[in-house]
C-alpha cells in the first residue's frame, strides 16, 4: 500500500497488471482504488499463473469471466486498457480464437476503455494494427527488431506500450530508459522496481516527458 500510493504521489500514472502476476490486481484494489482517477489502470486476459505453470485459455467464456474477476479484484467499473496476454503463438491467437472479438464486445459494452495485444513476435504485433488501441512490445537497445512496428503504429496512431525496456535487468537503467523513450512511437515504458528509491531514480531518468510507468506484481 505505502509502494503504490507513493508511486502515484511521484506522478507515474500507469499501472500495468495481469491475473498471471500472482496477487497484484488484489493489492491494487485494496491499496489505491479509492485514488482510481488518477492513473491510467492496465490488465490482461488469456494466461492465468497457477502452481508454478501459466495456463492459457482464449475463449470467448474465459475472456469474460478473466475480465469480471479483473474488475472485482481490482475494485474498478471500467478497465483503461486489456491487452491479450500471449502465450508466444501470436498468429494462431489473433486468427483462431475468440479473443479479439471478445474484446471488441467488451469494450463496446463498456467494461473497457481500449484494446490492445501484448505479443512476443514482430509478426504478431504488426498483425494487431489493423484492430488495437495500443500494442506492447519488448523493445531495447540489445534488440530492436520491434523498431519499425512501433515507426507503423505511430502512423496509424496506435499506442505503444514498451515491456522489458531493461532486458530483464540486463542493462543499465539509465542507458535502456534513454533508449527506449528517445523512440517518438513510444507512448510509455513499464519498469519494475525493487524498491521506491529505485522507482524514483528510474523516473528521474525518464526527463524527457515521457511517463514511467509502474508493473505491478
Amino acid at each position: 500500500m505505502r509502494l503504490l500510493n507513493a508511486i502515484l504521489d511521484m506522478g507515474i500514472n500507469f499501472i500495468d497488471t495481469a491475473p498471471a502476476y500472482g496477487f497484484s490486481e488484489e493489492r491494487i484494489g485494496k491499496s489505491i482504488s479509492h485514488r482510481r482517477d488518477e492513473f491510467v489502470l492496465s490488465t490482461k486476459v488469456g494466461e492465468t499463473f497457477q502452481n508454478g505453470e501459466s495456463e492459457y485459455d482464449f475463449s470467448d467464456a474465459a475472456v469474460r469471466n478473466s475480465v469480471h474477476r479483473s474488475l472485482q479484484c481490482l475494485n474498478t467499473e471500467i478497465i483503461d486498457l486489456i491487452f491479450i496476454h500471449s502465450n508466444g503463438d501470436d498468429l494462431r491467437v489473433l486468427n483462431e480464437t475468440d479473443v479479439v472479438a471478445t474484446l471488441h464486445d467488451l469494450k463496446n459494452a463498456g467494461k473497457v476503455r481500449a484494446i490492445g495485444f501484448s505479443g512476443k513476435t514482430v509478426a504478431g504485433a504488426r498483425a494487431s494494427l489493423g484492430w488495437a488501441d495500443l500494442i506492447m512490445v519488448e523493445y531495447h537497445v540489445d534488440d530492436p527488431s520491434h523498431g519499425p512496428v512501433i515507426n507503423a503504429a505511430r502512423q496509424q496512431n496506435v499506442g505503444v506500450v514498451v515491456k522489458k525496456g531493461l532486458a530483464s535487468g540486463r542493462l543499465t537503467s539509465h542507458e535502456a530508459i534513454q533508449f527506449v523513450l528517445s523512440d517518438p512511437g513510444v507512448t510509455s515504458l513499464v519498469v519494475g522496481g525493487l524498491n521506491l528509491e529505485h522507482m524514483r531514480s528510474n523516473l528521474e531518468t525518464a526527463s524527457r516527458g515521457i511517463t514511467v510507468s509502474a508493473e505491478s506484481r
